[in-house]
């Protein structure tokens, strides 16, 4: 049994190798796992060759199913319906508001295609288009997971995808309603009950049932993100994610019960998950150790908790709110909560996090469900290059480039010496007889006049 007075790993600034310690604590090993990867890649390389037989081998086998078919992969949108109709009133109400609130707010992120013309006479532009066929992943057994299904399709629904397939194992046989329900709100179109390395698979190289994707997106376990690892290039995906991780920075006048709750609230997703806390005020640092002693036998998940704050918690005494902000841009948390009472001139400074929530009243659990932002986000360290899941993920870019004669001239001078510069005689050429021709043009113009 977990010990539920767990001791929370202890920080100071002041001392000398601050930054040392605390990168060693922030650490984390990725998924990378050669006997994972061996496992993994030989599941990939039997469903590229071997197509549905494979994939429903392998779902038999792991799931604990006995599927004879491989259409017996596929989720009816009748079965979706029927799940929506069964779940509570007040559950399928609530999916349905932060379905609505998810919506509105990734439709500001949408961007259009644009061009100008140079004074040259050169349009120039970038065309703007969704992919065109992408793939979720949700975790499925006894894991429910419907704000994955949310935060997931809702984006690429509002990126103007025209085929959006998810893919979800059933354990046993099994289906969450909440989770059928959360995919018959968002609008996905396809549905088959999969998981694993074989849906990832089957999502990239396509099967005679599942079609191949532009992209995958999703949470899964560690074979789950070895597969993406290994198949990224082939198609797009999200991102390689680690454990759920959370820095509160408080300036100790929050009620020490609420900052415990909401160290908790990342802790219970698993043992490795990392919860910390930083503040100038030591006295409150031990009013948070208190709270979380008397709160975590209350909890549903205590031995999870408790497991994750004996091994990767951390309490940071830092001398001032400056300094927290130059640790935490160092940290680059997936979730930030600054619990103080103006948090506007610490968010202006902030460079480095996946979300940031804003003064005592915002715990981030109102992220992780309903509040509009996406919830998938940047762990161990990735907020300081890339960002949340939003509408940009399920679009592409193409330049536009359209020359008349006279531009073509004007630049084809300069591309000339550019590639002649690196020996590419052919990029040269090619750009010559356009030039060529132009003046030729324009000889014969003068001729004739």
């Amino acid at each position: 049994m977990a010990n539920l007075k767990p001791a929370v790993s202890r920080l100071n600034y002041q001392t000398a190798d601050f930054y040392s310690q605390l990168d060693k604590a922030l650490s984390w090993e990725s998924i990378a796992n050669p006997e994972v990867e061996q496992i993994v890649q030989q599941i990939i390389q039997d469903v590229r060759a071997n197509g549905d037989k494979a994939v429903l081998e392998y779902t038999n086998r792991f799931d604990r199913r006995d599927l004879k078919f491989s259409a017996d992969f596929k989720i009816g949108a009748d079965q979706l319906a029927a799940a929506a109709s069964r779940i509570d009133p007040a559950q399928l109400n609530a999916l349905k508001q932060a379905a609505k609130r998810i919506a509105d707010f990734h439709q500001h992120q949408m961007q259009e295609s644009w061009s100008f013309t140079d004074a040259g006479g050169s349009r120039l532009g970038q065309l703007i288009r969704p992919l065109n066929r992408v793939a979720v992943y949700v975790p499925g057994g006894k894991a429910a997971y419907p704000s994955t299904v949310l935060m997931n399709i809702i984006p690429a629904k509002v990126a103007g995808v025209p085929e959006i397939v998810m893919l979800s194992p059933s354990p046993d046989g099994e289906l969450n309603d909440v989770v059928m329900a959360a995919a018959h709100i968002a609008g996905v179109d396809q549905i088959y009950s999969i998981g694993g390395a074989q849906a990832v698979a089957a999502a990239a190289y396509g099967t005679e049932t599942i079609p191949a994707v532009d992209k995958l997106v999703g949470p899964g376990n560690i074979y789950v993100a070895a597969a993406k690892r290994i198949v990224f290039g082939r198609i797009g995906i999200d991102m390689i994610a680690g454990p759920s991780e959370i820095l509160v920075i408080c300036d100790g006048k929050t009620d020490p019960d609420w900052i415990a709750m909401d160290l908790f609230s990342q802790a219970e997703h698993d043992e490795n998950a990392q919860s910390i806390l930083m503040t100038p005020d030591a006295d409150f640092i031990e009013q948070v150790q208190q709270s979380i002693e008397r709160l975590l036998p209350t909890m549903q998940r205590k031995e999870v908790i408790a497991e994750s704050l004996e091994r990767r918690g951390i309490f940071i005494e830092v001398p001032d709110m400056e300094t927290a902000i130059e640790v935490t841009n160092h940290i680059a948390p997936e979730h930030l909560e600054l619990s103080v009472e103006d948090p506007q001139p610490m968010v202006d400074q902030i460079n480095n996090a996946g979300a940031i929530f804003c003064g005592r009243y915002t715990s981030e659990a109102l992220g992780d469900y309903c509040a509009g932002p996406n919830h998938v986000l940047p762990t161990s360290g990735t907020a300081r290059f890339s960002s949340p899941l939003g509408v940009y993920d399920f679009q592409k870019r193409s330049s536009l480039i359209e020359c008349s004669q006279e531009s073509a001239a004007e630049l084809g001078e300069i591309a000339s010496l550019l590639a002649r510069a690196e020996g590419l005689e052919g990029h040269a050429r090619s750009a010559e007889m356009r030039v060529e021709a132009h003046k030729a043009n324009k000889t014969a113009t003068h001729k004739k006049g």
